[in-house]
């Protein structure tokens, strides 16, 4: 359990979860500022929804300034609307909380009613919903609120709580709503675990470009496609991912912290910053291997049948990172058009990988598909494909997995 009462299984497993926040009017609303900051520091996506009632006990821009988005209040909403409507925001989540969870709105649900935002959106979401009621004792003991709990648990909801004890009202009994991290618990026991909960992944993916002119650059045919089917299959085993992308034609996989570079050196910078705290440092990436000494300013004009250019070596990005004293466990690919497995078994250990994938780089670049060939340690290895390069990643991941698992690098 660390420090803000959580368990280690639930900082794990709310990493990259979507969850909407609904706050209804009552005093304990005021938990619900430590309940998003508990929930983001486990790596959630939180949205907020007040009721107007809620409005009155906290204020939207402290909910807004905890969650990092803005605060959504009104069910007719036109900037709302332009964007995410409650249509869109209503297929969002992947769990709706409900903190706290006043009688009234509880009445409302068992009714159906969809006369503000929240109610609307609980109405038209399919995703799981958690309710935290907080209310007076007599209130939560009285036998129409009794009645409407049973409703709504057999309609799927779960009930998280109340806890008894003393009541902003002086009365002492049930009808507290739940500590902040009873709550933050219960929403990540709703999870399955994935395989690679709460890890830090960092992906390089795509070419580099290493300009010549304004105009022009040396470049390779590299698509992105394997790191980008990494991270998204990373994502969907629970690990935080942060891709770090050369120039390509891909959209940025869903809940993918995504850092556009162009040039190696950009690469590597940015490599080195997101490594300090990865736990995972995959290197997809086919970074140019050189780059002009002297780039022009201006556009070099054809006035001659010869040009010449003076090349430098650019930085060896996953080489640096293996030799850095604390470092992750670093994992290659080698792109290789002959003696794949040689040249892959030795790129692995003249840089001192973990893991590395080798692959025949003509049938790679710019496929859908993959046939790549796992090799580790002195004899380790493991043929993966072919196959779509999505299913394949799996597999690395899976292999990426039991490394972490059996203590690799050591810390």
């Amino acid at each position: 359990m660390n420090d803000d009462g959580l368990t280690a299984a639930s900082l794990a497993t709310l990493a990259n979860k979507r969850i909407l926040l609904g706050m209804t009017g009552g005093i304990a609303a005021y938990k619900c500022a430590e309940l998003t900051r508990l929930l983001t520091r486990a790596g959630a996506d939180v949205r907020v929804v007040m009721t107007t009632a809620a409005t009155e006990f906290i204020t939207p821009l402290t909910m807004q300034a905890l969650s990092g988005h803005r605060v959504h209040l009104d069910l007719l909403d036109v900037d709302a609307e332009a964007g995410m409507g409650h249509i869109e925001l209503a297929r969002w989540p992947d769990l709706i909380v409900v903190a706290p969870a006043s009688a009234d709105f509880l009445a409302r649900m068992v009714g159906g009613q969809a006369g503000d935002l929240l109610t609307t959106l609980l109405l038209a979401s399919r995703a799981p919903v958690v309710l935290a009621p907080a209310m007076n004792q007599a209130m939560w003991l009285n036998p129409a609120t009794q009645d409407n709990l049973l409703k709504l648990r057999d309609r799927g909801c779960h009930i998280a709580g109340p806890a008894s004890g003393s009541q902003a009202c002086g009365d002492t009994g049930p009808g507290r709503m739940l500590e902040p991290a009873d709550i933050a618990d219960a929403c990540a026991g709703l999870f399955v675990p994935g395989l690679l909960n709460g890890l830090h992944l960092t992906i390089t993916a795509g070419p580099t470009r290493e300009a010549i002119d304004p105009v022009r650059f040396i470049s390779n045919h590299s698509s992105g496609k394997m790191g980008y089917a990494l991270a998204t299959e990373a994502v969907q085993a629970g690990a935080r991912v942060t891709l770090i992308s050369g120039p390509v034609n891909l959209p940025v996989p869903d809940r993918v912290h995504c850092i556009a570079v162009t040039t190696a050196q950009e690469m590597l910078d940015a490599s080195l910053l997101s490594a300090d705290n990865s736990d995972v440092f995959i290197g997809v990436a086919a970074v140019a291997d050189y780059r002009v000494s002297d780039t022009s300013d201006h556009k070099i004009k054809k006035t001659a049948d010869t040009l010449q250019l003076n090349l430098v070596r650019n930085p060896d990005i996953i080489g640096t990172l293996a030799a850095l004293e604390k470092r992750p466990l670093m994992v290659g690919f080698a792109a290789e058009t002959q003696h794949i497995e040689q040249f892959g078994r030795e790129k692995l250990q003249r840089k001192n990988l973990d893991l590395l994938f080798a692959n025949d780089a003509t049938a790679t670049f710019n496929s859908d598909d993959i046939c790549a060939t796992a090799l580790w340690g002195e004899h380790g290895s493991q043929t993966l494909g072919p196959a779509n390069k999505n299913l394949v990643a799996r597999q690395m991941l899976t292999l990426i997995a039991e490394r972490v698992s059996a203590g690799q690098p050591d810390a």
